[in-house]
C-alpha cells in the first residue's frame, strides 16, 4: 500500500505492506508513480519518503513474488519496478527527504540511497542480502555506489548476511543524519521540510540536476541490471535458498 499526502508544500509518501515493508510489484509501481506525480505537481515544494511501522525501513524485495518467477521475461519485470522507482528519484525535480526509521535490506538499502537526504535512527542497520540468495545487488549497486562509493557498496554486497549499523552507514556517505530515537528522526525531518519549502524551487531542480550528473544513462543501465537479475532468480540455488528463507 502506498499513500500520499500534501500539507503546505511539503508532500508525504508512505508505503507499506505485511511483510516488513517489503517490496512486491503492485508498490514499486505505485511508489514511482507517486514520486513523478509529485515532482510535477506545482503544490509541492519537497517530498518525504518515509514507511509504517518502527522496526523496519524496507525489507527489500517481497520473497513470495520472487518465488513465483518462472521465466526471465516475468524476472526482468519484476526488477524493472525497482529500476523505476530509483529512476522517478533521480527524474524528480524536487528533493526526496528519506525517513530511514528502521531496518533496511536489499532493495530498502536502494531506496535510501536513492533520496536526496537520509535521515535514520540508530534502529536503522543496513544489508545488502541478494548475494545470500543467489542473485545480487545488481539493480540498486549504482544508486548504493554512488552514495557510499564502490568500496562501501562493495563490502555491504560481498558481505551479505551480516548487520552494518546506521552510524557505519551515516560514515560511509548512506546516510545524513542519524538520531538515537524515532522521535528525533520525524522532529528532524520536519525540520528540514519546513526550511526546504521556503527555498527557491528553481534553484533546486538545478541543483538536484547537478547532484545526479552522470547517471544520464541509468534509464537504459538499470533496466540491463534487472535483465541479469531476472535470469538469476531462475537458477536452483536460488529457489532454494529462497524456500529455505520461507521457510525459516
Amino acid at each position: 500500500m502506498v499513500s500520499i499526502e500534501i500539507n503546505k508544500g511539503i508532500g508525504i509518501i508512505t508505503f507499506g505492506t505485511e511483510a516488513h515493508n517489503s517490496l512486491p510489484s503492485s508498490v514499486l509501481k505505485d511508489l514511482a508513480d507517486s514520486i513523478t506525480g509529485m515532482g510535477a505537481n506545482d503544490a509541492v515544494k519537497v517530498i518525504i519518503l518515509k514507511s509504517e511501522g518502527e522496526k523496519t525501513f524496507c525489507a527489500g524485495a517481497s520473497f513470495d513474488e520472487l518465488a513465483a518467477i518462472n521465466d526471465e521475461a516475468t524476472g526482468l519485470k519484476f526488477f524493472s519496478g525497482f529500476a523505476n522507482v530509483i529512476n522517478a528519484c533521480r527524474k524528480c525535480p524536487k528533493f526526496i527527504i528519506g525517513r530511514i526509521q528502521g531496518k533496511a535490506v536489499g532493495g530498502g538499502v536502494g531506496l535510501a540511497s536513492a533520496v536526496d537526504y537520509a535521515i535514520a535512527s540508530q534502529y536503522a542497520s543496513v544489508k545488502l542480502s541478494e548475494l545470500a540468495v543467489g542473485i545480487g545487488p545488481f539493480v540498486v549497486g549504482p544508486a548504493v555506489q554512488r552514495k557510499m562509493g564502490l568500496s562501501a557498496m562493495s563490502e555491504l554486497a560481498i558481505n551479505a548476511t551480516e548487520w552494518r549499523t546506521a552510524r557505519w552507514a551515516k560514515e560511509k556517505g548512506l546516510f545524513n543524519e542519524v538520531f538515537d530515537t524515532i522521535e528525533q528522526v520525524d522532529d528532524y525531518v520536519n525540520f528540514l521540510a519546513d526550511i526546504l519549502i521556503k527555498h527557491s524551487p528553481e534553484a533546486m531542480a538545478d541543483l538536484k540536476k547537478v547532484f545526479w550528473e552522470g547517471c544520464e544513462n541509468w534509464d537504459k543501465l538499470l533496466l540491463d541490471r534487472a535483465a541479469i537479475s531476472g535470469k538469476l532468480v531462475l537458477s536452483d540455488y536460488t529457489k532454494d535458498a529462497i524456500r529455505k528463507f520461507k521457510g525459516a
